[in-house]
C-alpha cells in the first residue's frame, strides 16, 4: 500500500468500516439471501444500475427467433391441441378431456425444455414460451396444463442438478407423459418465504442396515399434486445421529419421490377461482424414501435452496410472461374487433373517444410488454439468467395482463360478465389474479425483489462492500468505498448535467424516432443510480425495511428495462412506421411513471432539513419531467389502426388462436368493414340508395354482427346444470 492509502485506511476507513460493522449501517445478507442472491446473472439490470448504460452493448444482444420445427409444432400440434379443446366444456366438466391428455403426452407437450436425446423436444425458451402463449390464447386451463412440467418442477432440476442415471431413468418417462410431474414448494409457513419450509426429512438405518429417509410434509397450491406420479419434493434434510458424518441439520433439500409410496395423500383439490387447471395440497406422513432419490444423490444434499432460487428466477422470465402475454394479445384483439362490431347509436363503438382511448393504451401496453417478453427470452437463449429482469418481467407482465383483460371486458360490457362459450374474456379474467399470486405474490415481487434484491446484486460495488465487512477486509473495503464514492460523486455530476440539457448531453447511439428516448432513458439511469445511492447512504440496512420507497425505486427500474426492451423490438423490427405511435405511447407512458415514482422518493424519502430539499427536487421534478402528457390523438390513431386495419393488428396480437370465436370476430369485423361505406349510405339515404351489391354486404355484415353481439342464454334446466 502507498502512504496515502495507508494514513487514509489507518485514521478514516478503519474508524468508519469498525462504526458500521458495530451499529449494523449497512444491510446485512443472510445465507439464504446470499444464495437467492448468486442465482442467476446480472444482465441489462446492471448496465442500468450504472448510471451510464452501454446501449451499444445492450442493443447487440441476440434477439430470439422461432426455429423450423418450433413453428412447425405452433402451426399444428398447438393449432390442433386447441381445436380439440372447448374451454366451455373443460369449466364445465372441470377437467380437460381424455383425449386432449393423450394427445399432449403423445405429442410431447409435456417434454418441450428435455433434449431430444431424452425424448423431448428440446425448444428453445422463446420456441417453448410462444407454444404457452398460443395455448393462453383459447385456454388457461391447457396453457397452465402444459406450463407446470415445463417450468419449476422434476424436469428443470433434473436438467441442471442430477446424476446421470436419473436423468436417463425420468427424463424419457416425463417427455412422453408416462409421469406427470408436479413441484411441492409451498407450505402454510412458507409462500413467498421458501426458506421457512417445515416439511422435514429425518435419516435413519432401516432394519437391514440401509439409509433412509422418513418424510412429514403439507403442502399446498400444488399445480398437478392430484393426478401426479412423481413428485419433486422440497424439505428440511435431517440427520439427528449424524449418520453421514455431515452434522445434524443438513439443509434444504430436493427429492423426486413416487407417489404410490405407502402415506401420501393425493385426494383432496384446491378450486382457484373455479379455473379447473388441477390444483390441490399434497400430504405425506412417515413417507419413506432412500438417498439416492435426493436429486444430485448425496452431493445434492443441503443444495435445494441454491436449485429453487436459480430454477425459480428462470421460471419467472417464462412461464407467467408467456400466459400473461397471450391473454393481453386476446384481450388488445377482442376489444378492437368488437369495438368495430358492436354499434351504439347507429356507429361502431370504435368510433367513441373514450373506447378509443382505452384501446390506443391496450395496445401501446401489448406492444410494449411483447417486446420485454422476448427481449428476455433472447438472454435466456443465450445462456443467461437474469433473476431481476426475470422478477420485473413477473410483475410487470401479470399486472398489464390484470389490467388489459379489465379493460376489454369494460368495452364488451355485458357481453362479457355473460358465461357461455361466446364469451371470450371471463375465463381468463378468472385467470388474473392466479397469475398475481404465482412465484411470489406481486407485492412482495415489487417491494423486495425487483429493486431490494437488484441493489445489493446489480450494483457495482453494494455487495462487493458488504462482503467485505462480513470477512473484516479493510484494505478491500476501502479500495471498494473510495470507488463507490467517486461512482457516487460522477453519477451526481451526469444526473445534474443531463437534467439541465434534458438528456441531450448523451449521444445517441443511433439516429432516427429512438435517439430522444434513448436520451430519456440514460438521463433516467443517471438519476436512478445517484438517488439509490444517496438513499443507502441516508437509510443503511433500513433501506431493507422501507420497502414502499424500495418500491418506488423497483418501479423505475422496471419501467427503464421494459423501455429498453421496446426500443431493442423497434430496431429488430426494422422501425416500422406504422409502429411509431404504438412505441412513442408505450415510451411516454413509462416515462410519465417514472416521474410519479421520483416524486414519490422525493416526498418519503427524509423528513427535517433533508425533507425540504427534497421537496424543492419535487418541484424540479415537475418543471423538468421525463415524460409528458400523451396526446389523446395519438391513442385515438392506434386505436384506428388496430381498429381498421387488420395487418397492424395481426402482427400486433400475432400468436394469439384464431379458431372458433376468434374467427368470428374477425370475420365479422372483416364484412363491417367492407360495408362501411354501404352502412353509411343506408343512414344517410335509406334502403332504396343502395345497389344490390351494397344490400348483400350490409345483410351479410348485420348478420355476422348479430352473431358476434349476442350473449349466451340458458333454459332453467341448463343452468342449473352448470
Amino acid at each position: 500500500m502507498s502512504v496515502l492509502k495507508n494514513t487514509r485506511v489507518k485514521y478514516f476507513t478503519k474508524p468508519l468500516f469498525n462504526l458500521l460493522k458495530a451499529k449494523g449501517l449497512l444491510p446485512s445478507i443472510s445465507d439464504t439471501e446470499k444464495t437467492a442472491l448468486r442465482a442467476g446473472d446480472v444482465w441489462v439490470e446492471g448496465d442500468l444500475f450504472s448510471g451510464r448504460p452501454d446501449f451499444d452493448k445492450i442493443f447487440s444482444y441476440p434477439y430470439p427467433k422461432l426455429s423450423d420445427q418450433e413453428q412447425s409444432f405452433l402451426d399444428n400440434e398447438v393449432e390442433e391441441v386447441c381445436a380439440m379443446t372447448s374451454d366451455w366444456t373443460v369449466f364445465q366438466k372441470r377437467d380437460l378431456p381424455k383425449k386432449v391428455w393423450k394427445y399432449l403426452k403423445v405429442k410431447r407437450f409435456f417434454g418441450m425444455i428435455i433434449p431430444k436425446e431424452y425424448g423431448g423436444l428440446g425448444f428453445s425458451a422463446y420456441g417453448h414460451s410462444c407454444v404457452i402463449e398460443k395455448l393462453a390464447t383459447h385456454s388457461q386451463v391447457l396453457a397452465i396444463t402444459v406450463m407446470v412440467p415445463n417450468s419449476l418442477g422434476p424436469a428443470e432440476l433434473l436438467l441442471h442438478y442430477s446424476l446421470d442415471k436419473q436423468k436417463e431413468h425420468y427424463l424419457p418417462r416425463l417427455a412422453d407423459g408416462r409421469e406427470i410431474p408436479c413441484f411441492a414448494l409451498t407450505e402454510p409457513e412458507a409462500g413467498s418465504d421458501a426458506a421457512s419450509i417445515q416439511s422435514s426429512g429425518i435419516l435413519f438405518k432401516d432394519d437391514d442396515g440401509k439409509l433412509k429417509i422418513k418424510l412429514q410434509f403439507e403442502k399446498r397450491y400444488i399445480t398437478l399434486s392430484a393426478i401426479a406420479t412423481v413428485i419433486g419434493l422440497a424439505f428440511v434434510f435431517k440427520d439427528p445421529e449424524n449418520l453421514l458424518g455431515m452434522g445434524e441439520n443438513l439443509g434444504i433439500t430436493c427429492a423426486l419421490v413416487d407417489a404410490k409410496i405407502e402415506g401420501i395423500d393425493q385426494t383432496k383439490r384446491h378450486d382457484p377461482l373455479n379455473v379447473p387447471f388441477v390444483n390441490a395440497p399434497l400430504f405425506g406422513k412417515d413417507v419413506v424414501i432412500g438417498i439416492d432419490d435426493i436429486i444430485g444423490g448425496r452431493e445434492g444434499i443441503g443444495k435445494g435452496w441454491k436449485m429453487l432460487m436459480e430454477s425459480l428466477a428462470v421460471g419467472r422470465g417464462i412461464s407467467l410472461p408467456s400466459t400473461s402475454t397471450g391473454a393481453t394479445k386476446l384481450a388488445t384483439f377482442v376489444a378492437s374487433t368488437y369495438s368495430v362490431v358492436r354499434y351504439q347509436f347507429g356507429i361502431s363503438i370504435g368510433r367513441f373517444e373514450g373506447i378509443s382511448e382505452v384501446i390506443g393504451r391496450m395496445g401501446a401496453d401489448t406492444y410494449l410488454l411483447d417486446a420485454a417478453k422476448t427481449f428476455t427470452l433472447g438472454a435466456i437463449d443465450n445462456g443467461a439468467k437474469p433473476a431481476v429482469a426475470n422478477a420485473i418481467m413477473k410483475y410487470q407482465s401479470t399486472e398489464k395482463f390484470r389490467k388489459n383483460i379489465l379493460d376489454a371486458m369494460d368495452i364488451q360490457g355485458g357481453a362479457a360478465i355473460s358465461r357461455g362459450p361466446k364469451n371470450l374474456l371471463a375465463h381468463a379474467y378468472f385467470g388474473a389474479p392466479i397469475a398475481i399470486t404465482v412465484e411470489g405474490a406481486n407485492i412482495i415481487t415489487r417491494t423486495l425483489i425487483q429493486f431490494g434484491q437488484g441493489m445489493i446484486r446489480c450494483h457495482p460495488y453494494a455487495y462487493k462492500e458488504i462482503e467485505a465487512l462480513e470477512k473484516g477486509d479493510v484494505e478491500t473495503f476501502d479500495t471498494l468505498l473510495f470507488s463507490h464514492i467517486t461512482h457516487v460523486i460522477r453519477n451526481g455530476f451526469r444526473s445534474c448535467l443531463l437534467g439541465l440539457t434534458r438528456g441531450y448531453l448523451h449521444r445517441p447511439r443511433r439516429g432516427g424516432v429512438t435517439a430522444r428516448y434513448e436520451q430519456k432513458l440514460s438521463w433516467a439511469s443517471a438519476k436512478f443510480a445517484f438517488l439509490s445511492d444517496v438513499a443507502l447512504g441516508l437509510l443503511g440496512a433500513d433501506l431493507k425495511k422501507r420497502e414502499s420507497i424500495s418500491g418506488r425505486f423497483g418501479d423505475i427500474l422496471a419501467q427503464m428495462y421494459m423501455m429498453t426492451a421496446t426500443l431493442k423490438r423497434f430496431y429488430e423490427e426494422g422501425e416500422k412506421k406504422e409502429d411509431e405511435l404504438l412505441l412513442k405511447v408505450a415510451m411516454e407512458s413509462g416515462f410519465n411513471k417514472i416521474d410519479e415514482a421520483f416524486i414519490g422518493i422525493y416526498q418519503n424519502l427524509a423528513k427535517g432539513v433533508l425533507g425540504v430539499v427534497f421537496k424543492f427536487k419535487i418541484f424540479c421534478s415537475n418543471i423538468n419531467p421525463f415524460g409528458s402528457i400523451i396526446k389523446d390523438d395519438d391513442l385515438h390513431s392506434i386505436a384506428t389502426l388496430l381498429t381498421s386495419n387488420a395487418q397492424v393488428r395481426e402482427r400486433l396480437c400475432h400468436n394469439i388462436y384464431k379458431g372458433g370465436r376468434v374467427q368470428e370476430l374477425f370475420l365479422a369485423t372483416d364484412a363491417l368493414q367492407k360495408a362501411k361505406k354501404a352502412l353509411e349510405k343506408l343512414k344517410s339515404l335509406g334502403e332504396k340508395a343502395l345497389e344490390k351489391e351494397e344490400k348483400l354486404l350490409v345483410k351479410n355484415a348485420r348478420k355476422l354482427q348479430k352473431e358476434i353481439t349476442a350473449v349466451d342464454a340458458f333454459t332453467k334446466e341448463e343452468y342449473f346444470k352448470c
